[in-house]
Order: C-alpha cells, then sequence, then structure tokens
C-alpha cells in the first residue's frame, strides 16, 4: 500500500493533536498539520497529493475560501470538512465547492476513517483515469491526420463505404488506413481501438 497523505487543516490546536494521534494509528498514514487555511495554502504548492481535513471556520482564510483556493487543482487534495453543529447549510456550499464529505465535530472516529478511505479510494480512481487519458490521447498522436479522420468516421459507427464517400477515397483506401490506425494503435479489433479513442475523449458528437 502507498503511503496515504492527510493534511490537517485546523486552527484549534487540540483539535489538531487529537487528529493527528488518531490518524497515526492508521497504517501508512503520514499526517501534517497546520494551524490556519493561509498556511496550508502557502504550503500547498510544495505538498504531495492527499487528502484534506478542513475546518470551515478559522482566522484569516477560512474553509470555503481555502476550497476556492484549490478549485483548479482538485484531483491533488481531496477534502473533508469538519463542521460545527448546525453548520450544514455551510457544509453543503462547501460539497459544492469539491470537498467529498463533511463531519461534525466532535468527529465520530470510524466515521471519519470511513470518510478517509473513500477519499483515497475517490482519488486513487480519478488518478487511474487521467493515466490512461494522457495514455490514449498519446497513442492518438502516432495517428496521421487521414488515419483520425477515418478513426472519428469508425466512432460514428460509419461503414467504410461512408467514410470513404465523406473523405473523397475509395473503399478500399480506408481498408487500408484502419489498417495502419489499428497496427500503430497496437491492437487487434476495432473494440479495442474505440477503447483507446474513448478513454482518450475523443466522443462521438451529440
Amino acid at each position: 500500500m502507498s503511503v496515504r497523505r492527510i493534511y490537517i487543516v485546523d486552527d484549534d490546536y487540540a483539535v489538531r493533536t487529537s487528529l493527528e494521534y488518531l490518524l497515526s494509528l492508521v497504517a501508512d498514514s503520514r499526517i501534517t498539520c497546520f494551524e490556519s487555511g493561509d498556511a496550508f495554502l502557502e504550503a500547498a504548492p510544495r505538498l504531495e497529493p492527499g487528502c484534506m481535513l478542513l475546518d470551515l471556520h478559522m482566522p484569516g482564510t477560512p474553509g470555503l475560501g481555502v476550497l476556492a483556493a484549490i478549485g483548479d487543482i482538485p484531483d491533488r487534495f481531496v477534502p473533508i470538512v469538519l463542521t460545527g453543529e448546525g453548520d450544514v447549510s455551510v457544509a453543503v456550499q462547501a460539497m459544492k465547492l469539491g470537498a467529498a464529505d463533511f463531519i461534525e465535530k466532535p468527529c465520530d472516529h470510524l466515521k471519519l476513517i470511513a470518510a478517509l478511505d473513500a477519499a483515497f479510494s475517490h482519488q486513487a480512481a480519478t488518478r487511474a483515469a487521467a493515466q490512461r487519458k494522457e495514455q490514449a490521447i498519446a497513442m492518438l498522436e502516432l495517428l496521421s491526420p487521414r488515419e483520425r479522420d477515418v478513426l472519428k468516421g469508425l466512432i460514428e459507427g460509419q461503414s467504410n463505404k461512408v467514410i470513404a464517400h465523406d473523405l473523397d477515397i475509395s473503399p478500399r483506401t480506408v481498408e487500408i488506413y484502419r489498417a495502419k490506425l489499428m497496427e500503430k494503435l497496437g491492437v487487434r479489433s476495432l473494440s479495442e481501438a474505440l477503447r483507446i479513442a474513448f478513454a482518450a475523449g475523443l466522443l462521438p458528437a451529440d
């Protein structure tokens, strides 16, 4: 199992130390504490991806401000917000800004750990999907413009004859381009080629 990095962002020293102790007992976890949203945001560019336990009410930049600030890098930090009693409406705002979950203080330890497990699973799945997309895009870049045109026609479910008509080439030439693109993509079937295209975001137009 890889190291799970957890960032506790809370101005309450007692809360920080309590959470740090609890989570230090979880295997393969590395915990870093910040006493303010501003301190976290200052360090954020240098931090490795992980999950945040974020207090909503802090001096300086509050929790919602932190969420807004990291909104352009949602995959790096998966936030779980910590709220006081009666802050449900604010927690809903936080989730609209990208928070994965919210937990009311005092934190239920089992619920907290379950929320972190879910957040890390989501982050891993998101990262894997992004890697698949990057790999698929790199593979499609190996294709010539004409091979990409043929692939787009295949994605749209067109026959070789229709593709040939649209591109003003012969059906035999379409077959040649089709064979070449499959060779470059390293696939043996059309379904495999289409999976790569879909992974790259090359979806049929609505």
